[in-house]
């Protein structure tokens, strides 16, 4: 259960590309917050009653939090800075189906005593000191924990491609926080050498990036090559050529998200301009849930055109 998801393949641009897809590890719990959060489903914490953890309430995380505090029979609360009006309206979306599942989602700008305190350092300071039944998890599963699931998945890659014929593979996907591929990497570089990883930055820049690789692993010589467009996009803007590429891989076949896809295929697509014989197995990280709430609001940006 939760592991050994099948790898497909599309046409782009006439390379082929094979996808892993770990969006159909499981219907309520899929992706690769499933895979950083598979430690604490497939290890035992007793007393523990209530997962807590903060981001985005329109994350991915939120819903996989409350999708893992479901099955395990835990409370979840979840920290954010601000909830918007419409998200709150909304009955789709990562945080209505995790307000389904039974997630608190706090609203920290209604907090009498946030101080000005940031979600991270409010958890900390005021949350579990009170608690000792509660187990916290880094915004985005960015910790060590995840190795365990990240390296799973390493070894169903490395299992297909002994079966492959390859002579070398490159694993793409595209990173928030870099922790699936900084640990899918580290396992590549451990256990088989033809097996490489190269990302994007999506939330930040590529020195953020690094950084986050360095505060998890800081031997550099398990960093992903990460690959850069010519152009800067700010995370969670809406820009059409987004929205093209996504449209595009889509009519293949195989729905990614909004998110975070269109811009690791964008950076597959100039590999591949350079690189039109190379292997590459792009890892569908799930996060379909959010296309509820991004999709309309890329139809009201683009109406005449889309």
């Amino acid at each position: 259960m939760f592991t050994h998801t099948p790898v497909d393949s599309i046409d782009f641009n006439g390379c082929r590309v094979f996808v892993k897809r770990d969006d159909l590890l499981h219907k309520d719990f899929s992706g690769n917050k499933a895979r950083k959060f598979a430690y604490f489903l497939h290890n035992d914490f007793p007393g523990i009653t209530r997962l807590v953890g903060y981001g985005s309430p329109v994350a991915n995380s939120l819903y996989s939090m409350s999708a893992l505090a479901k099955l395990k029979g835990w409370k979840l609360d979840f920290y954010t800075d601000h909830i918007a009006a419409q998200v709150l309206a909304s009955s789709k979306g990562n945080y209505a189906a995790a307000v389904e599942n039974g997630a608190n989602v706090i609203d920290l700008s209604l907090v009498a005593d946030r101080k000005g305190r940031g979600c991270k350092e409010y958890i900390e300071q005021d949350v579990l000191p009170n608690d000792s039944k509660a187990l916290f998890v880094p915004e985005g599963g960015r910790c060590l924990y995840a190795r365990e699931g990240v390296h799973q998945l390493a070894k169903e890659i490395v299992n297909w491609f002994a079966s492959s014929q390859l002579d070398e593979l490159t694993v793409f996907l595209p990173s928030g926080t870099g922790t699936t591929a900084v640990f899918l990497n580290e396992y590549f570089v451990l256990n088989n050498n033809n097996i490489k990883v190269m990302t994007c930055a999506c939330v930040g820049d590529e020195d953020y990036l690094n950084q986050q690789f360095s505060e998890l692993i800081n031997d550099t010589s398990f960093h992903p090559e990460i690959i850069s467009t010519a152009k800067k996009y700010h995370f969670g803007k809406l820009y059409k050529i987004f929205y093209d590429i996504w449209r595009k891989v889509g009519e293949q076949g195989i729905e990614f998200e909004l998110l975070y896809d269109p811009k690791g295929w964008m950076c597959v697509e100039q590999y591949l301009s350079e690189y039109p014989d190379a292997a590459i197995i792009y890892i569908h990280q799930g996060g379909l849930l959010g296309n509820e709430t991004m999709l309309p609001r890329y139809q009201r940006k683009y109406t005449a055109v889309l």
